[in-house]
């Protein structure tokens, strides 16, 4: 969706998530881009995260998110004449918009949700991932849990939401099919890329190919499989290195997870600062993100734009802005097989790594966050003229 026309007066913008406030990377980093582009196009934003609301160590980790959507709906009533709209980050956003659709409480700003991931996904994916022994963060209990206590709050956020944003076009399409939106109501709107990124690089033409994944060590990450084809090319590719960076554990759970045979062969990297990103980048090849499920992620846009070809999966929003054999390589979700023959392609060809990779920073030369902006403006003001049409 490209923007229509901009709103005749400045817009007052409530952006708000149950993330914590850092600016380091993540949903708080997606939240602080936007705003700042809507800044800077006259708009005033306000953001709320969660030690905001919810002061750190106050509330059960498992019940924080839930207390801080009951204090975001009370705070956003109370200080309603403030808002033309607000912009809340899926699920927390379920109990406000439960209140704004009772009786008489019309008057509150619009709801505009905006949703990373389906729910539905991680059920389909998990369940079959359980079944061989891959996913430890599935048990029944887990499952129950989900069942009774996730799924619901983020059904309500879909369903009490005047208008969606989403980042993958699954979603987008999901939300209209499944949850019965009106495609006016919905937008695909991808996130941006600051220009940081966008890097020299130097293809090398030598045979220790340096493989990156980069972000939380979670079993959804399809890190099995990155070990499974791990053991299968590291016969062949004798100087291959894999560097695991900002995975959030001790160092010893990953060697473990690895064995004596890789060990060798990995890198661990457990703190990278958001500002030195684009230098973790730049000193390797190939970034292998095969993911299960994922909304769009940041790391994969930040390192294409720095002209490094990606290996991922197609699946949820990598095929958006990956498109195979041109601007990187996508493998069938949970297939070791597949990654094992990307990275031996990649590893054999300079020239292949080369095309890709400068077809890459090329397709994110448009992933801007000022375009990103500008169509949210639009989305908003769309929301709000539906809103004014049909209360009329």
């Amino acid at each position: 969706m490209e923007p229509q026309s901009s709103p005749k007066e400045p817009l007052r913008v409530l952006m708000a998530s149950g993330v914590p406030k850092r600016r380091e990377g993540g949903v708080a980093a997606i939240i602080y881009n936007l705003g700042h582009e809507l800044e800077r196009r006259g708009h005033q934003v306000t953001y709320v995260f969660q030690e905001d609301l919810v002061a750190p160590g106050s509330v059960s980790a498992r019940f924080t998110e839930l207390v801080f959507s009951f204090r975001l709906a009370r705070y956003i009533a109370n200080n309603r004449m403030n808002f033309s709209i607000v912009n809340l980050h899926a699920p927390v956003g379920f109990l406000y918009g439960i209140r704004r659709s009772w009786p008489g409480a019309r008057e509150y700003p619009p709801y505009v949700m905006t949703l990373h991931g389906l729910e539905e996904r991680r059920v389909h994916v998990m369940s079959r991932e359980v079944k061989k022994g891959r996913a430890w963060s599935y048990t029944w209990k887990n499952r129950l849990w989900h069942r009774l206590y996730h799924q619901p709050r983020f059904r309500w956020s879909i369903r009490t939401a005047d208008g969606a944003h989403t980042y993958s076009r699954d979603v987008w399409a999901i939300l209209q099919l499944k949850y019965n939106l009106d495609s006016e109501r919905v937008a695909y709107i991808p996130n941006g890329v600051e220009p940081r990124f966008f890097i020299p690089r130097e293809y090398r033409q030598n045979d220790s190919l340096r493989l990156l994944y980069a972000g939380t060590w979670l079993d959804q990450r399809g890190i099995f499989y990155i070990r499974e084809a791990l053991q299968s090319i590291a016969r062949r590719f004798p100087g291959l290195t894999m560097t695991f960076a900002g995975c959030g554990v001790p160092t010893e759970e990953i060697e473990k997870f690895f064995g004596e045979e890789l060990k060798s062969r990995i890198v661990i990297r457990p703190v990278v600062a958001a500002e030195r990103m684009q230098e973790l980048y730049a000193e390797h090849d190939v970034l292998l993100f095969p993911s299960l499920m994922e909304g769009l992620p940041a790391v994969l846009l930040e390192a294409m734009a720095t002209g490094m070809p990606v290996v991922t999966t197609e699946t949820c929003g990598m095929p958006d802005v990956v498109e195979n054999e041109l601007n990187g390589l996508l493998v069938p979700p949970a297939n070791s097989n597949a990654i094992e023959e990307a990275i031996r392609r990649l590893a054999s060809s300079v020239e292949l790594r080369q095309m890709l990779g400068e077809a890459a920073r090329e397709t994110m030369k448009h992933h801007t966050w000022e375009r990103s902006a500008r169509q949210l403006e639009a989305f908003y003001c769309r929301v709000l003229e539906v809103e004014t049409r049909t209360s009329a």
